[in-house]
């Protein structure tokens, strides 16, 4: 008798791990991956906005934080189920591509450009233009993020407002540390040098030095960031209706108000503007 029992539980237990080996993916882990910027990582956000959509949705976030060129090109191969980043031309190409059908506005802060108290280039003001022409004129140490990520083209952009050519070979100043955010900064810090950064990983920055918000203010340095979920038309393996669940969530209500609730120093690092 007492054999008999331990088949059946034995069979009962068989028939529970079949059953649960049988289930959807998704039903067993559910999780998507989202290919974000490193402000978004780097300035703490993802750390303050992620308990609160698992604890809404069950649903786990696994981001991967890198410049938004790469992120995009995550999306392109089908590696990520969301894009979360902030080049707002670059976004609208890789929807009109077909790697996404719509893009979504989400939240704004801005950039700054900063460096050593002295400002020996002589930068500091609100004219993000005039800032750029000086720091060529004066062959300034520039750190440069060099990675293809939002905040690098739109470095790029501003170097052309100040009707300067980056295309070619750079001024000897200029130093491109193909990294994120935070590690420009530290390098901008231990050389005493000039950084163009999203204000909201300057705020969360420790390693400042002798470094100082120097220029801001200027409308040029707005600073956009959008979300798409990539076309699971493109890459059938797309988690497309958790992904849309996390879209859905950090444009409601209830994810605009996280995002705007998280200070440093009593500081917002990034205001909401779904819907915008």
């Amino acid at each position: 008798m007492e054999g008999m029992k331990r088949r059946l539980l034995l069979a009962c237990g068989f028939a529970l791990a079949t059953a649960m080996s049988a289930l959807p993916a998704a039903a067993q882990d559910k999780h998507i991956v989202v290919a974000s910027t490193t402000s978004t990582e780097q300035s703490g956000l993802f750390g303050h906005l992620l308990p609160l959509f698992k604890k809404a949705t069950g649903i786990d976030v696994r981001v991967v934080a890198v410049g938004t060129g790469q992120a995009l090109d995550i999306g392109r191969r089908g590696d990520a189920d969301v894009v979360f980043v902030h080049d707002t031309a670059a976004e609208s190409k890789f929807v009109a591509e077909g790697w996404s059908t719509k893009r979504l506005p989400v939240m704004y802060n801005d950039f700054v450009l900063v460096g050593p108290a002295s400002d020996p280039a002589h930068v500091k003001g609100n004219d993000i233009a005039a800032a750029f022409a000086k720091l060529r004129a004066a062959n300034a140490t520039f750190v440069s993020r060099g990675d293809r990520s939002g905040t690098h083209s739109a470095e790029l952009r501003l170097w052309k407002a100040a009707g300067i050519d980056m295309s070619g070979p750079k001024f000897s100043g200029y130093k491109e540390c193909g990294c994120g955010m935070g590690p420009a900064l530290n390098m901008g810090s231990s050389t005493n040098g000039y950084v163009f950064t999203d204000r909201g990983t300057w705020l969360s920055f420790k390693n400042r030095g002798d470094l100082t918000v120097l220029v801001e203010g200027d409308k040029r340095l707005f600073n956009q960031y959008g979300v798409m979920l990539v076309n699971p038309a493109k890459h059938p393996q797309v988690k497309a209706a958790l992904g849309q669940q996390f879209i859905d969530w950090v444009v409601s209500k209830a994810g605009q108000d996280a995002i705007a609730s998280y200070k440093i120093g009593g500081q917002q690092l990034f205001f909401p503007n779904a819907g915008s």
